[in-house]
């Protein structure tokens, strides 16, 4: 018969009569015997095999229960846990607390590399040094500036009169910054063997004050891991990773202000008779200079060489990572191999300055109007759309500084903080510019991302800064 395809349809009934008009015999009985023939046929040859090899399967079950409970174990108490919840002889308790979000709770603590495929090899991302070399690993000698600039002063007033609070409230400028005027910042961007540079601190009713014991501590350093909390925006993370070594000659230092010490005193997370919770050493800062936190969290960020002004070698984390590797170990990774004096990581997302203003903008980071000038002036200073400055990707996101204390990096530093005082404190604006006017600091290591993912583990920001109270 044709079907509607025009092909040929065969249908086969058992019921169909045969050629006398007798319905066919059925041979569902002859089926149900076959199955019972083979069920007797298998059910011996199982019997045989179970007891033939009975000592394997129960070796088999025994080894994936093993398995089993071992993987639960680890998931219940990631690498590096016992250590971050060791106490400080002296109190200070143990700094953490819940992270809020679960999407990053399982970040915490974590020690394992961070690897990428190279040229079709698997390979770890930040190389350090073996456990018994990074015990022994000792610090550079310091030795006098090779460069063109060989000493950077820093302006201060100690009783400015042509500067008040009342102007602060129409500039970003203020006792603590100085008026940088337009003439003052290009001439900054020209190095000679002296340069004099407005960094900060410069006058005494400027705000940022710290006790003269947080002081001393804080010139003993020589080198020193820096974060801060302004406003109780974030949790304080405990440094895991690194050796003992290092714990005994690396300043941990965590810079708080009056509202985060609060709100970690309500959470339990006291401050001990030492100073300290846990490994970091806690520095209380009071009346800060800006109104926004995210200002005021610029100075331990920046200016790290006006901080500890005795040390050679510092590495800044942002209070939203947990900082995961031995710090003498990072910076032979990351500068000392290198040759390099600053080190800091590439942008993830984008490579072009032009194309971060628009993701502030859309992402209400900044005003459009605010980031407008900033541009418009970069603009008029003649900075290209180039995506790459001096050999180096011209976008860096600066969760992670590490950094070498020299009369350049230090101009460096200083030239960017003025950048984001006088226009956004979205930094990733500023730092192209900075570094295409600075010519002359050429040996920079722009890390890859995931370097910098093996540096920290990133928890994300828990809370919102409370801002100031004018």
């Amino acid at each position: 018969m044709l079907n509607d395809a025009g092909g040929v349809s065969i249908s086969v009934s058992d019921d169909d009569p045969d050629e006398h008009g007798r319905a066919r015999p059925r041979v569902r009985r002859k089926r149900r015997k076959h199955g019972l023939r083979v069920q007797a046929e298998l059910t011996p040859r199982l019997v045989r095999f179970l007891v033939r090899y009975w000592i394997l399967l129960v070796l088999v079950a025994a080894a994936g229960l093993l398995l089993f409970e071992a993987s639960r174990i680890g998931r219940k108490s990631g690498p590096g846990e016992a250590e971050a919840k060791t106490k400080r002889p002296g109190g200070g308790g143990f700094g953490l607390r819940a992270v809020k979000k679960p999407s990053s709770d399982g970040n915490l603590n974590r020690l394992d590399p961070t690897t990428r495929v190279v040229g079709g090899v698997r390979e770890r991302c930040l190389k350090l040094l073996p456990l018994e070399e990074l015990q022994q690993l000792d610090i550079p000698v310091a030795e006098a500036s090779s460069g063109p600039l060989k000493k950077v002063t820093y302006l201060s007033e100690s009783s400015p009169s042509d500067f008040s609070r009342q102007q602060a409230a129409q500039t970003r400028f203020n006792l603590f910054t100085g008026n940088q005027t337009l003439d003052q910042r290009e001439e900054s961007f020209q190095v000679k063997d002296t340069v004099k540079v407005h960094c900060g601190f410069y006058s005494d009713g400027g705000g940022f004050k710290i006790s003269e014991e947080d002081q001393t501590y804080l010139q003993s350093c020589k080198v020193a891991v820096a974060t801060c909390a302004f406003g109780g925006g974030d949790d304080l993370y405990q440094p895991i990773g690194m050796t003992e070594s290092s714990i005994k000659r690396v300043c941990y230092t965590a810079f708080w202000d009056e509202i985060t010490l609060a709100a970690q005193e309500q959470e339990g997370h006291k401050v001990g008779e030492d100073g300290y919770v846990g490994k970091w050493r806690v520095v209380v800062v009071r009346n800060l200079p800006f109104m926004d936190q995210r200002l005021n969290g610029k100075i331990p960020k920046m200016l790290g060489h006006r901080l500890f002004p005795n040390a050679k070698y510092s590495i800044w984390v942002d209070s939203k990572s947990q900082f995961r590797r031995d710090p003498l170990g990072v910076l032979e990774a990351i500068l000392w191999r290198s040759n390099s004096v600053l080190a800091i990581s590439e942008h993830g997302a984008r490579s072009s300055v032009y194309d971060e203003a628009k993701a502030v903008v859309k992402k209400n980071k900044a005003t459009p109007e605010e980031v407008e000038v900033q541009l418009t002036q970069y603009h008029r200073d003649g900075l290209p759309e180039d995506k790459r400055f001096n050999g180096k990707k011209a976008l860096a996101e600066a969760s992670v500084i590490v950094r070498e204390h020299t009369p350049l990096t230090n101009l460096f530093m200083c030239l960017w903080f003025n950048e984001v005082v006088r226009f956004t404190s979205r930094d990733q604006l500023s730092f192209p510019y900075v570094l295409w006017r600075l010519k002359v600091l050429k040996n920079i290591h722009m890390f890859p991302v995931c370097t910098r993912k093996d540096l920290v583990n990133s928890m994300g920001h828990i809370r919102k800064a409370k801002p100031l109270v004018s």
